[in-house]
């Protein structure tokens, strides 16, 4: 899981304008990794993109790598 949390840092770094706030969360269910992004306030508009473009493509790499690992994961951003 420490993988998959690396590299939703590693992607979302460079989107935010403060990324000391970055904070990611995990929650390993079985087979499903349920992680949760925070960002600041005013970064949350970046990460998500118009028509939710940048998480949905932020989704499908954590997806993507998660592969390899034989687990499913979700990526959220709670409000």
């Amino acid at each position: 899981m420490e993988q998959l949390e690396n590299l939703l840092r590693v992607l979302v770094r460079p989107l935010v304008e403060r990324p000391e706030e970055i904070e990611i969360s995990s929650r390993e269910e079985g087979s499903r990794v349920r992680l949760s992004l925070r960002v600041a306030d005013e970064d949350v508009g970046r990460i998500i993109g118009r028509q939710g473009r940048t998480i949905n493509a932020i989704r499908k790499v954590v997806k993507a790598a998660s592969v390899r690992m034989g687990k499913r994961v979700d990526v959220e951003v709670p409000d």
